[in-house]
C-alpha cells in the first residue's frame, strides 16, 4: 500500500520534463549553488551549478550523493545547502542496480552486486521495517537513512567518524547517514514534500548518467 502510495505522490508532484540551462529573464547569468562554507569536490559543484542554472530541481528541495568523496550535501529550494556530512554507500564500485535487486533478500546479494547506483531520483520520506527513511528509489529498494549498526565487524559508525572516504564502503547500497544529519537535516528538507536526490557517477561520465546537462543554454 505504502509503495502504491509513494508512487501516486511522485508522479503527481513532478511532471514536468528536464529543462536546458537557461539565463534569467532580462539577460541576468545562470545562478550558481551556494555550498557556504562546504567544500564540494568539482563533480559535485559542476551538477550543483546545472541544477540551479536549468532548474533542474523544479523548485523542490535536493541532495546530491558524491560517492567518490563519500558525503552527502542537502539542498535548500533556493539552491543553498542546508546541510552536509560524510556517508557509508555500496561496497561494490559501480554506476547500476543488478536486475531485481529491490526484491531480493540481502543474503542473495552478491558482493560485486552492493553498488550505489548514479542517476537522478524523485525522493520522499517513508518507513521501512524499523524506522522512518528517505526512499530514493522504492523498486531498487535503495535509501538514505540513519546510520544502522550492522554486523560489530562493520564499525560503521566509526566509519563515519574518519576523516577519509576510503573506509566508507561498506552497505549493500543505500546511503547510511549520522543521525544528528537525518534528523536535523535531511527529514526537515524532505518533509511534506517530494524532492530530487543526485548520485553521482563513478565509473561513468557525468553527462552520460545526467544527458540533459548536454542540452544547449537558451
Amino acid at each position: 500500500m505504502q509503495r502504491a502510495v509513494i508512487a501516486v505522490v511522485l508522479a503527481i508532484a513532478i511532471a514536468s520534463p528536464l529543462v536546458a540551462a537557461r539565463a534569467d529573464p532580462g539577460g541576468e547569468p545562470p545562478r550558481r549553488a551556494d555550498f557556504k562554507v562546504e567544500v564540494p569536490s568539482d563533480q559535485a559543484r559542476t551538477l550543483a551549478d546545472w541544477v540551479v542554472a536549468s532548474r533542474d530541481h523544479q523548485n523542490l528541495p535536493f541532495a546530491i550523493i558524491d560517492k567518490t568523496a563519500a558525503r552527502v550535501f542537502v539542498f535548500a529550494r533556493d539552491g543553498s545547502v542546508a546541510g552536509a556530512a560524510a556517508a557509508l554507500l555500496g561496497s561494490a564500485v559501480g554506476d547500476d542496480s543488478a536486475p531485481g535487486i529491490g526484491q531480493r533478500r540481502l543474503t542473495a546479494i552478491l558482493p560485486h552486486e552492493r553498488t550505489t547506483p548514479a542517476g537522478r531520483y524523485q525522493a520522499a520520506l517513508g518507513h521501512d521495517l524499523d524506522q522512518d527513511i528517505l526512499w530514493i528509489d522504492y523498486d531498487k529498494a535503495l535509501s538514505l537513512h540513519r546510520v544502522i549498526d550492522g554486523k560489530a565487524k562493520d564499525r560503521r559508525r566509526q566509519r563515519l567518524a574518519t576523516p577519509t572516504a576510503g573506509d566508507n564502503r561498506i552497505s549493500y547500497g543505500c546511503i547510511n547517514v549520522p543521525e544528528a544529519f537525518y534528523d536535523g537535516v535531511v527529514a526537515p528538507a524532505f518533509a511534506g514534500t517530494v524532492g530530487i536526490v543526485y548520485i553521482l557517477p563513478e565509473t561513468r561520465d557525468l553527462a552520460e548518467v545526467f544527458p540533459a546537462m548536454r542540452a544547449p543554454q537558451r
